[in-house]
């Protein structure tokens, strides 16, 4: 019986170490690493290059130094100061700029900034002359004879009459190097986040032409990220020998530079909710880079590929190369459906779905189904908590009747205890004869805590880390089940105007909202139908887990509070039932009552 206790407690100690990890270990880790000395430049020009083996030959040529400085307050500032070709879609709104035939202003409409529909719409993509630049850009680099390339001045010309690129409307702009060569650039854009560029060259010379294409990534100044154990932000991709590759943004700074030889694949750079990523042909051998560097005071971060197969433009001729850029909400059906029509090699681990996907994305396409046909996320994992009792109820139902059966026996084992009092040993080896003899196995009585350790796990990664939870509603005042619940008990409930998570230290503790009260004593209950652990120390420590609980799920997700309470609720149920069905005698009030009652002192002289 210790025994099945221990294990119960070492269960329990194990969640509020995953709950500590997450909260003072693993959170935001913004501004936490010191600032690396000014990197000198090392990247020299395209055209000086041996041979296209990384996309280091990429930088020298298209983002010198004056690129690199903001040189605009703002970004409208920067965006109103360059030609630009608009971009309009069902989910995205933004535009080309012709200045480097960039794609550097991209913002998303279906998504806002808070709950409210009247607050600014999410912004992906911002140029390189704005602060916290972000942008995507492809080109050529050649080796040899020197090649007059288009760099990140040029300016490009629209082609044809089209000035807006739809879904149903390519957008097209040339460049002509004045040297015989002209640069042609062809954006397609589908409904949702999926760009396809393709690049072509008209050789108007009497020689031919070598020259290699690229794609890159460019992120100015290092972004506030969320990095914990259940989230990456920073460079991801899928890439050769390596499969999933990551790194974050204080890695990038350590480690500079780090090279990947690849056929297919993909790179770039992830938040939370969002992604600009660039994506080779899928059969395309690739030198792919992750790398930063610091000119000018400013950290740049890129996630680059150049093509190891060359592309000779004959005299006379043209030639073509076609990449993809994908820049957009990280949304799951959208990335998924991206990777069975276009073949982009496990395109969905763009979604950290972490170390135990095998739970956490099942998870999520289980509250999606659900959510289809329920019409609300908290209604879904309502469900999902319904169908995890179902398919685990037979563990759970011998749990319980092994509690039942403690229960019975409680008055032998007082007995017992009383007999053996002295003599431990004694006292576990009677114990255990007792269990012997009345068919009771004292560890199925973790089986209900342990089954809830993976839902648990994989329910919190699922709110944590999908666009889909982010601002969904349930009812009343939940309004966004990924956020915490927005009301707070040391406020009385919004009567008294002050912020209690702005208490030092303590402040997070203080979050307590409506639902993580509910959750609280719906545990602190169904804690009262157990038997009593013999041992002061563990009834103790019993007697303040939900107080405990209560305190630090108080900032988790809204979402996971509630399947908690609800999940509590259907326990006391699925237990009361079943240890009355099997004969045990469950007095929950009197239990419920009895820990009101203040236990008497013995008298003077009588113990």
């Amino acid at each position: 019986m210790n025994d099945s206790r221990n294990v119960i407690l070492a269960i329990v100690l194990s969640i509020l170490v995953l709950v500590g990890w997450q909260y003072f270990v693993a959170g935001p880790q913004a501004d936490r690493a010191a600032k690396m000395a000014q990197l000198q430049q090392q990247q020299q020009q395209a055209q000086t290059q041996a041979a296209p083996t990384s996309p280091a030959t990429v930088g020298g040529a298209l983002t010198p130094e004056a690129q690199i400085n903001a040189t605009f307050a703002t970004r409208d500032q920067a965006i109103a100061a360059t030609p630009r070709a608009k971009i309009e879609t069902p989910e995205i709104i933004g535009s080309i700029n012709l200045v480097g035939g960039r794609l550097d202003d991209l913002k998303l409409k279906g998504y806002h900034t808070d709950l409210s529909n009247e607050s600014p719409i999410v912004t992906l993509l911002t140029p390189a002359s704005a602060p916290a630049s972000y942008f995507v850009e492809q080109g050529w680099v050649a080796t040899g004879t020197p090649v007059k390339l288009p760099d990140a001045q040029s300016t490009w010309k629209l082609e044809g009459a089209n000035e807006t690129l739809t879904p149903t409307t390519p957008l097209s702009i040339s460049f002509d190097n004045g040297a015989g060569l002209i640069f042609h650039r062809t954006f397609a854009v589908d409904e949702h986040y999926l760009f396809t560029v393709t690049q072509s060259v008209d050789n108007k010379t009497t020689s031919p032409v070598t020259i290699y294409p690229y794609s890159q990534v460019t992120r100015h100044d290092t972004p506030e990220s969320q990095n914990t154990f259940v989230l990456h932000e920073g460079g991801v991709g899928i890439l050769g020998a390596k499969n999933l590759v990551t790194y974050k943004y204080d890695d990038l700074r350590k480690d500079q530079q780090e090279d990947i030889e690849s056929n297919g694949g993909w790179l770039g750079f992830t938040d939370k909710y969002w992604a600009a990523t660039i994506i080779p042909d899928p059969k395309a051998a690739v030198s792919a880079r992750f790398s930063w560097s610091k000119p000018a005071n400013t950290d740049v971060y890129k996630a680059s590929f150049v093509a190891k197969d060359a592309v000779t433009v004959a005299p006379g001729g043209s030639a073509s190369s076609k990449n993809y850029v994908y820049a957009g909400a990280k949304e799951e059906s959208v990335i998924s459906a991206y990777a069975s029509q276009y073949g982009f090699d496990r395109f969905d681990f763009m979604i950290d779905w972490g170390w135990f996907s095998f739970l956490t994305h099942p998870m999520f396409k289980l509250i999606q189904l659900l959510h289809g046909l329920l019409g609300n996320f908290g209604l879904a994992i309502l469900a999902v908590t319904v169908i995890v009792k179902l398919v685990f109820f037979p563990l759970a139902s011998r749990s319980y009747a092994s509690m039942a059966a403690m229960r019975r026996v409680q008055p032998e084992m007082k007995a017992l205890q009383e007999r053996f009092k002295d003599d431990k040993p004694a006292l576990q080896q009677a114990t255990m004869e007792l269990y012997k003899k009345e068919k009771i196995n004292p560890l199925t009585g973790c089986w209900p805590l342990l089954i809830q350790i993976p839902v648990f796990y994989s329910l919190y990664t699922v709110l944590y880390i999908t666009i889909e939870m982010r601002h969904a509603p349930f009812f009343g005042w939940i309004q966004d089940l990924a956020a915490p619940d927005p009301t707070n008990l040391f406020t009385l409930f919004g009567l008294i105007p002050w912020n209690p998570g702005a208490v030092p230290i303590v402040g997070h503790f203080l979050m307590i909202g409506v639902w993580p009260l509910i959750m609280g004593i719906t545990m602190w209950v169904q804690m009262k139908l157990n038997p009593p652990p013999p041992d002061p120390t563990q009834a103790a420590i019993f007697q303040i887990m939900p107080i405990i609980f209560t305190f630090t799920l108080g900032t988790f997700p809204a979402g996971l509070v509630i399947y908690w309470a609800w999940n509590n609720t259907l326990s006391i149920t699925q237990q009361y039932i079943i240890m009355k069905r099997h004969g045990a005698e469950v007095n929950l009030f009197g239990n419920i009552l009895a820990s009101f009652r203040r236990t008497p002192k013995p008298e003077e002289g009588k113990s």
